[in-house]
């Protein structure tokens, strides 16, 4: 598309970037214009035909704009170091990286339109051309996001998850508009595509507020939509406690990554009366279902997550219960006096989750015991390891973080 200026705008590649000045994006100026210049690349069908008006648009011989075209770097050197060279090397580099392996060089590419941007300022009389030749839109980010807006509209999946993702970096450096267009998306499931509304929401905290509350309920409340389980963590990630019970009913979900998700949330949320159904989930069918059900429990904390960590690990209902013995020394200090004593016990498994847990607590009331057992205890878990190994990795454990924090 070839900008146009209007009556009440000039040429931003004449005079400057007045189309830059957007809300919000004073601050990030330079990191906006690196953005725009690799989707301006991006968005080129054929990309080697818009390396080609771009080098003629310098203003260069056509020997010049042949010999860049054909790949030859080498027959560059002689040319002229004017303000126009740095942009025609750039450019030129990217038609040589095309015609050899066709690989984009991202660096490159988000150099051009920056450096075009730069060399109107410079030279007025190239304005016009590079214009024509980036094919750049007029007013900066606002119409970037605006087409990439419409976008979410295309009959085709990979142009909108492409303009998801354009959407989302234009929301990172804080534009307004494309905000309030992924809010759009992520308000209701019923009309996205389940792939690109769920791309939107996995980075629902760079734009989503209260608004979205409702859009997302309802979402949550349609157990049988591929997305659910991003609706739980959206939830969650917002700060909706509204959505505690029907997160909870999708621990019974008979998807196991659904069943994932709820615990994670119900962790984010710290909801206390999750705690029994959080419980029934440390005996999960699915490994890394226990795992973050336990973890679930110690975020949210209290004796009554601690009391259901500490029985499920003394009952054994799972041997590999390592899972449970870091939950528990996520407590901290509290728990330490409880694993030191747990590390006499006459169960070897017991004495070696202990020596796990103890480990990751870094306490160093914790650290003679470990010494003593990794030196002595060659008792073996049902699992065929030793105790002794169990308290050497803890004290490695212990050591490294007690390293760190002292770094720190």
């Amino acid at each position: 598309m070839i900008w146009y200026p209007t009556d009440r705008e000039e040429n931003p590649l004449a005079v400057g970037v007045p189309c830059w000045n957007d809300p919000g994006m004073t601050d990030h100026r330079d990191a906006v214009l690196r953005l725009w210049g690799r989707q301006l690349y991006e968005r080129q069908g054929d990309p080697l035909a818009w390396v080609e008006a771009v080098l003629e648009a310098t203003g260069r011989p056509p020997t010049a704009v042949s010999a860049a075209m054909s790949g030859r770097l080498d027959a560059l050197a002689d040319s002229p170091s004017d303000r126009a060279w740095l942009l025609f090397r750039t450019v030129a580099k990217l038609a040589a990286n095309l015609r050899g392996d066709g690989h984009y060089d991202a660096d490159v590419g988000t150099r051009i339109g920056p450096l075009a941007l730069r060399l109107s300022e410079l030279e007025p009389p190239l304005a016009g051309p590079l214009g024509a030749a980036l094919g750049h839109l007029p007013d900066g980010p606002a119409s970037l996001v605006t087409v990439h807006a419409a976008e979410l509209s295309s009959g085709i999946c990979t142009i909108r998850l492409q303009a998801i993702d354009a959407l989302l970096e234009w929301a990172e450096l804080g534009h307004p508009q494309a905000g309030a267009a992924l809010s759009e998306v992520a308000s209701d499931h019923r009309t996205q595509d389940a792939t690109v509304w769920t791309k939107a929401l996995n980075r629902i905290a760079l734009f989503g507020d209260a608004s979205l509350e409702p859009g997302l309920l309802r979402a949550l409340a349609d157990t049988g939509h591929r997305g659910v389980r991003w609706s739980a963590l959206a939830c969650a990630e917002l700060g909706f406690h509204r959505a505690v019970p029907l997160i909870t009913a999708l621990l019974e979900h008979p998807d196991p990554m659904v069943r994932e998700a709820a615990c994670e949330a119900l962790g984010l949320l710290e909801e206390h009366t999750a705690i029994p159904a959080l419980t029934a989930r440390l005996n999960d069918e699915t490994t890394w279902v226990r795992s973050r059900a336990a973890q679930a429990l110690s975020q949210i904390g209290g004796d009554q997550a601690l009391a259901a960590l500490w029985q499920a690990m003394m009952e054994r209902w799972n041997p590999k219960a390592s899972h449970l013995a870091s939950a528990i020394a996520a407590f901290g200090p509290p728990v330490v006096d409880d694993l030191i004593a747990l590390t006499t016990d006459p169960d070897p498994d017991l004495r070696a989750l202990a020596c796990r847990a103890l480990g990751s607590t870094a306490d160093e009331r914790a650290l003679p015991a470990l010494e003593h057992l990794a030196a002595h205890d060659l008792a073996r878990t049902t699992l065929g390891g030793l105790v002794a190994t169990a308290a050497k990795q803890g004290l490695r454990t212990a050591h490294r973080i007690r390293a760190r924090t002292a770094s720190t």
